[in-house]
């Protein structure tokens, strides 16, 4: 059977041993993203988090993509560590997922949040910067607060994303950091200041 039926059998199938077995070992990338993303979406967690971690280790960064990006559906059975490992990955698409997925887990562990102050700090890839900030912003533990302020002076894209992040955070560095965006040369990043401060 060519890839594409075997991709197209996979997004409908509710078998999770045809599933696993298409995630874990079929010969094309594309065969095992779809297979991944069906098992996590028809079985329970602790059934397809094993699957996951497998897959978030794979050699296609279209499937380590895909890992990352199903990562929120199976909530703490999401390996932090693994997706640690997603957010370093060389292929800033898998970075980018991975910090969007640190940003929606329900207990991120303290490496977690240090890699994602890290990534939005340092991270080579504009996209992955703005991510990180998005995940730091949803996940508010006050002591990120240091590198959302410092993504404030980034790329405009950037800065938007950093200014609706803090939101979650509150205090007078927080207040004067809005207020000064109010003055900022990208027009979005004014409003979402404006937004935030007199909303």
């Amino acid at each position: 059977m060519p890839p594409t039926d075997r991709a197209a059998a996979a997004a409908t199938s509710r078998d999770p041993d045809e599933l696993a077995v298409l995630a874990r070992h079929d010969d094309d990338p594309r065969v095992r993203t779809v297979a991944l993303a069906a098992l996590v979406r028809v079985v329970p967690a602790r059934v397809s988090a094993p699957v996951w971690r497998e897959a978030a280790r794979d050699p296609d960064p279209r499937v380590r993509r895909r890992a990352a990006e199903v990562a929120p559906r199976l909530r703490r059975a999401a390996s932090c560590a693994a997706l640690v490992n997603l957010l370093a990955d060389e292929d800033a698409w898998v970075a980018e997922a991975a910090a969007s997925a640190l940003g929606e887990h329900p207990r991120p562990t303290r490496a977690a949040i240090s890699a994602l102050m890290n990534a939005a700090t340092t991270h080579h890839d504009p996209l992955v910067r703005e991510a990180a900030v998005a995940a730091l912003g949803a996940q508010g533990d006050l002591v990120t607060l240091p590198a959302v302020l410092a993504a404030c002076d980034d790329k405009p894209a950037i800065r938007r994303r950093a200014v609706l992040a803090l939101a979650a955070f509150d205090g007078d560095e927080v207040e004067a950091r809005l207020r000064a965006a109010l003055d900022d040369p990208d027009w979005q990043v004014r409003q979402a200041a404006e937004d935030l401060l007199h909303g």
